[in-house]
């Protein structure tokens, strides 16, 4: 497959590093696209092809994939609406907020798009990534979730939940990021250095992750194997719930979805 990424910014070099190590596609048929020339000769020389015009990157792409931001997908659209081939190439988009409904307004009503809500992980071939489609064909929707399942794990849900994808899966990267880091800095607290207290976190939380998706089970489940009575890790887990561990991390993942519902609505 030769794809083209539109925006090569953190998510857009992301996705273009988890199709080349899964080996999706080869970096010589991945076209990345950014405004800034230096950047884009620094990612010719990890044998990517680049280009500085959008409509010159998608000429013989088989999928485009849209990374720009909300603010910037209006104009990205009208820009490449002429070279679009709608009949031949499918539309990818990871732009959050942005309902399908804004490209076949634009590209034409036939336009074949699959909103796609990955997170940074697809670098090691361990994201999450939640797909909706629009015109798309059964086929086109099994070859994205294929390419997304080589970065991970990846479900096909209704448009209408992408926001809420976007908290959980996208955001959630940084949240889940945050609690390590605050494990980390306990373990500094209790007399670890800052390096072994954060690999102790990471594998942890690594291996907290791998037994719900391994064993198919419930946290609770996992959480009751490690409770004992009168023991250190009820009390711990108790003292977390009273602080507002999960009150936070609950509000936290609602106010997210509520902006991202409305990014695009705001650029």
């Amino acid at each position: 497959m030769k794809a083209t990424i539109l925006g090569a910014g953190n998510i857009g070099m992301a996705l273009a590093e988890g199709l080349a190590e899964s080996g999706a596609c080869k970096k010589q048929d991945i076209t990345l696209t950014k405004r800034n020339a230096k950047a884009l000769a620094e990612l010719q020389k990890k044998g990517f092809k680049t280009s500085l015009s959008n409509t010159e990157a998608i000429k013989g792409a088989d999928t485009i994939f849209v990374c720009v931001l909300p603010q910037q997908l209006n104009e990205l659209l009208e820009e490449i609406k002429p070279a679009v081939n709608t009949k031949k190439q499918l539309i990818v988009s990871v732009v959050t907020g942005a309902h399908t409904s804004v490209f076949k307004t634009i590209l034409g009503d036939q336009t074949r798009v699959i909103r796609a809500m990955p997170n940074t992980a697809m670098k090691v071939r361990e994201s999450m990534t939640c797909l909706s489609s629009s015109n798309a064909t059964q086929k086109d929707i099994n070859m994205v979730q294929a390419l997304f399942n080589t970065m991970g794990q990846s479900i096909i849900i209704e448009e209408n939940m992408m926001s809420a994808a976007t908290a959980l899966c996208a955001c959630g990267i940084a949240f889940f990021l945050r609690t390590i880091r605050a494990a980390s800095q306990g373990g500094v607290e209790i007399g670890f250095h800052a390096g072994d207290a954060l690999k102790i976190a990471a594998q942890t939380a690594l291996g907290a992750a791998k037994l719900l998706t391994e064993n198919k089970s419930h946290p609770e489940q996992e959480i009751d194997k490690v409770t004992s009575p009168k023991g250190c890790t009820i009390a711990g887990l108790n003292e977390m719930e009273y602080q507002g561990l999960s009150s936070a991390m609950i509000k936290g993942i609602k106010l997210s979805a509520d902006i991202a519902n409305n990014l695009y609505k705001a650029s």
